[in-house]
């Protein structure tokens, strides 16, 4: 479904509904994915944003010029991707109409599955210049940025949201609104008395860091593996406040495809299962094979699960020992020893 929306997206170039941005213009592209054809005359120069690790590493293979935030101002054209999180898009279209130019072309396309439809009509009560037109199972709609743009900037950002009293978290990240009951299990079994070197894998915005570090205040230092960067800047903001005194080193990484540098006597982890919109529970599997590549010998890994995912098989090929150490109705908290 992705590549439909990257394809929706330059629909609009391609058919002639809308002028490409022409040599020496600067085209902001927010959410940005690799696998997208530039329509004939589309001559200015892309400036890519992708926070998440895999994708980021896509578009780099592809030679694309990709930053994991947006920077600079007066963009003569923005183009935003949408995903599965409104928050996130929402946010995406503030970030556009605050680095683009007056008048400058903002062109957002996504998928039903994206909410593109509630979204079109929200931006459209703004009163803005634009359009939309659907194709390849979706929709793109585009608007010329107004000269002021504080107020409507301001009502669709989305700051980070206060979680559990503790934390702060923002719209797209994972369970960025409340503490993850999976993760809330696996942070009642760490252990106590722990006093070596841990690694939280898929780490988030820190919860389980956080967790660990006010468990077994004797460890060493525990270091943070997370595949979306502004979910890291997050949970070195978490750390910072509720564990300043745990030594904690923070990695932007995808876990599924590049190499840890050190090794760990305790992995946790909270496996993510989906990509996209779809279950996928090979991520989980190959976080596994990775914390199990990660682990001293003797090391042990510890992590929640959906009670239906099917760990258990991988956990017994690739470690020494393993075994189940709790369960409720949704979840289970597996263990294994390298």
């Amino acid at each position: 479904m992705r590549r439909d929306a990257l394809k929706t997206l330059f629909h609009p170039f391609d058919s002639g509904v809308i002028d490409p941005p022409g040599k020496g213009e600067r085209v902001l592209f927010l959410g940005a994915e690799a696998g997208y054809r530039l329509p004939e005359g589309f001559a200015g120069s892309i400036v890519a944003v992708q926070p998440l690790k895999p994708l980021f590493r896509a578009l780099k293979a592809a030679q694309a010029d990709v930053e994991p935030i947006a920077t600079g101002e007066d963009y003569d054209m923005a183009l935003v991707l949408c995903g599965k999180h409104k928050g996130e898009n929402e946010n995406r279209i503030a970030e556009a109409l605050k680095r683009t130019r007056t008048d400058a072309l903002i062109v957002v396309a996504g998928g039903k599955e994206d909410g593109i439809q509630p979204l079109r009509k929200k931006i459209a009560k703004f009163g803005w210049d634009g359009d939309s037109t659907p194709k390849y199972h979706g929709v793109a709609f585009w608007f010329l940025r107004p000269e002021d743009v504080s107020e409507a900037a301001a009502k669709l950002a989305k700051g980070p949201v206060r979680v559990d009293g503790l934390f702060e978290a923002s719209p797209g990240m994972f369970s960025h609104d409340r503490v993850d009951a999976g993760s809330e299990l696996l942070a009642s079994r760490l252990p106590r008395d722990f006093t070596g070197h841990a690694a939280d894998f898929g780490a988030g915005w820190g919860y389980l860091s956080v967790k660990l570090a006010d468990a077994s205040p004797g460890l060493k230092g525990i270091d943070l593996f997370e595949a979306d960067y502004e979910a890291l800047e997050a949970a070195r903001a978490n750390m910072a406040a509720n564990a300043p005194s745990t030594p904690a080193r923070f990695y932007w990484h995808d876990l599924t495809a590049e190499e840890t540098r050190d090794k760990y006597d305790l992995i946790v982890m909270n496996p993510p299962f989906h990509e996209g919109h779809a279950a996928e529970p090979t991520l989980g599997a190959a976080m596994i094979k990775a914390a199990a590549r990660a682990l001293k010998h003797g090391g042990r890994l510890m992590l929640v699960a959906n009670r239906g995912l099917p760990y258990e098989q991988v956990l017994a090929e690739t470690f020494k020992e393993s075994g189940e150490t709790c369960r409720n109705a949704r979840f289970k908290v597996l263990w294994a020893k390298r």
